[in-house]
């Protein structure tokens, strides 16, 4: 059956988005199940039917748009793992979750919030290389394993991850530093790891910008699906200008990517990589002024590859990763 694509808001329905709905809309290479998926909230534990097979209206992403065309646009990025938020934060930090050769975590942790401050008890879930998900069989969500944090601290290069208190909205969740355990409990919390994001205005503004930064969004700025309001559009115009117009912005690139896919439907099959991956596409632009101007990138990236490009341009050295 053909299906026409619907034009909808950019705040929708939220469509599960775990690794069982990635095999379920994956269906063994046939990108067929979407009408299968379950919505999330509002309406939960009922299947989405024809819902996920819509775009967005473009009128609600002018900001995105109009980056795209003045800069790069990446129209093959690959979420690292098929999986959701958590799992993702990591790859941005990682660039991977494998605890051994062998099996990953994927999905969220058993209990809120995530991270180390989990409550006692806590378990994750793991993806094993037959392709077997294993609930609770996984780790307490608070790490031990290396990240860019490491690498950067190695070679002295500055780093802060700007993010929303663990208080908030996806704060637990999307806060990739909080599962690590050198970071949360050293002194690089509340220091590197600055909180609320906005915290990264008034470092621009008094010329302390950091070599290599990650801003979180908070929740409402986030494009988050069954969360409006949603001022994600706006949020990036304001990021990417404020930097436009501070001292660093003829030494900087800004990468915008979304964690994952949010349940919606998207017609490229992933390649599989790995046992937990690649996901779904999510959008990528690249901002900068050694940028290409109007140009769309056809190359084949994941969240490890911004982890490449951090580390090549420092010489940092390797993760060992998927960088």
């Amino acid at each position: 059956q053909t299906v026409t694509l619907t034009k909808g808001p950019l705040v929708s329905l939220d469509i599960a988005h775990n690794h069982a709905t990635f095999e379920v809309e994956y269906d063994g290479k046939k990108m067929d199940g979407w009408d299968k998926a379950m919505v999330a909230v509002h309406g939960a534990g009922q299947p989405a039917g024809k819902y996920p097979y819509r775009y967005v209206d473009p009128s609600q992403i002018r900001p995105y748009w109009t980056l795209a065309k003045q800069y790069v646009l990446a129209d093959h990025m690959f979420q690292t793992q098929s999986s959701g938020s958590f799992t993702a934060h990591q790859d941005l930090i990682r660039g991977g979750t494998h605890i051994n050769k062998n099996a990953a975590i994927i999905d969220l942790p058993s209990a809120d919030p995530a991270g180390c401050d989990a409550p006692l008890g806590t378990v994750t879930t793991l993806i094993r290389r037959t392709g077997k998900v294993v609930p609770r069989a996984g780790p307490f969500p608070c790490f031990t394993w290396p990240t860019l944090r490491d690498l950067l601290d190695g070679k002295g290069v500055s780093w802060k991850y700007y993010v929303e208190p663990l208080c908030c909205n996806g704060g637990p969740i999307w806060n990739a530093f909080d599962a690590i355990h050198a970071v949360r409990y050293g002194s690089e919390w509340g220091a590197n790891v600055s909180m609320p994001e906005t915290k990264v205005f008034g470092d621009l503004t008094k010329g302390q910008l950091p070599a290599v930064s990650w801003i979180i969004p908070k929740v409402h700025d986030s494009d988050h699906p069954g969360e409006p309001p949603d001022h994600g559009p706006a949020w990036i115009a304001q990021v990417v200008n404020a930097i436009g117009h501070s001292r660093y912005w003829n030494s900087t690139a800004i990468v915008v990517v979304w964690d994952d896919w949010g349940g919606q439907f998207d017609h490229v099959l992933p390649p599989q990589l790995d046992f937990d991956g690649l996901g779904f596409r999510v959008p990528m632009l690249v901002i900068s002024p050694y940028a290409r101007k109007g140009y769309v990138s056809h190359t084949q990236y994941e969240f490890g590859s911004i982890l490449r490009f951090i580390e090549d341009n420092w010489g940092l050295g390797r993760l060992n990763t998927t960088d």
